[in-house]
C-alpha cells in the first residue's frame, strides 16, 4: 500500500516546519478540517520523538490561526487515532484539527468522548 501522507504534493501543503506539514483533510468532518502530519513515516503518536511532537503541536497552533481567519469557527476538537481499535485507517501518524461551529450537531457536550457514543454524555 502506498502511503497517502508520504511525499506530499507541494500544492497541498498549507504550512510546514522542518519535521511536519499540514494539509486540509480530503474527507473533512467540517469546513476547515486540517491534518498535521510528520514527514517521517511512523504509525503512532507514541513513536514520535519529542522534537516531532513539538513540531506537530507548533503546526496545530499555526493552523488554528489559519483556519480561524478563513472560516471563523466557534470551537475546536484536536484528535489523534492510534491503532485500528481507535479508528486509525491510515497507518501514518496525523493530528486532526477539526473546527466546530455552533449548531453543527444538536448537542456537542462531551466532545471527543463521542468516540464511544454511549459514554459521550455525562
Amino acid at each position: 500500500m502506498v502511503c497517502p501522507f508520504c511525499n506530499p504534493h507541494p500544492d497541498c501543503i498549507v504550512t510546514k516546519n522542518a519535521l511536519a506539514y499540514a494539509r486540509f483533510d480530503a474527507f473533512p468532518v467540517t469546513q476547515g478540517h486540517i491534518l498535521i502530519i510528520p514527514f517521517r513515516h511512523l504509525s503512532s503518536f507514541f513513536d514520535a520523538t519529542d522534537e516531532e511532537r513539538t513540531a506537530l503541536f507548533d503546526l496545530v497552533a499555526r493552523c488554528r490561526e489559519i483556519v480561524a481567519e478563513r472560516y471563523r469557527p466557534d470551537g475546536w476538537n484536536i484528535g489523534v487515532n492510534v491503532g485500528p481499535a481507535a479508528g486509525q485507517t491510515v497507518p501514518h501518524l496525523h493530528v486532526h484539527l477539526i473546527p466546530r461551529y455552533g449548531g453543527d450537531v444538536p448537542d456537542p457536550r462531551g466532545g471527543v468522548r463521542g468516540v464511544i457514543p454511549e459514554k459521550q454524555k455525562y
